[in-house]
């Protein structure tokens, strides 16, 4: 009687680990790649509005920091004043 016991708790406790839907970190894009791919950036940003627990906080704060570059472009444009002042 005592030796199924030990033996339902392990194989219980084995159903629990499975494969878990957040990619890993070789699976996620890269901030370069979806800076310029603005589809599928569109896309992940509304997947993390709404799912982030499934897709991870990695890919999401990759989406986040793509979406920020591509807001605020990547700061490399010099910075040209206008020939004329502006007339207030």
């Amino acid at each position: 009687m005592k030796r199924p016991l030990p033996f339902l708790l392990a194989a219980t406790m084995l159903t629990g680990c499975g494969p878990s839907d957040v990619p890993t970190k070789s699976d996620i894009p890269t901030v370069e790649a979806l800076a310029a791919n603005p589809v599928r950036l569109k896309e992940l940003r509304q997947q993390c509005k709404t799912d982030r627990h499934k897709l991870g906080d990695m890919l999401c704060n990759r989406v986040a920091e793509a979406s920020s570059r591509r807001f605020l472009w990547d700061g490399n444009t010099p910075y040209t004043p206008p020939k004329e002042p502006p007339k207030l």
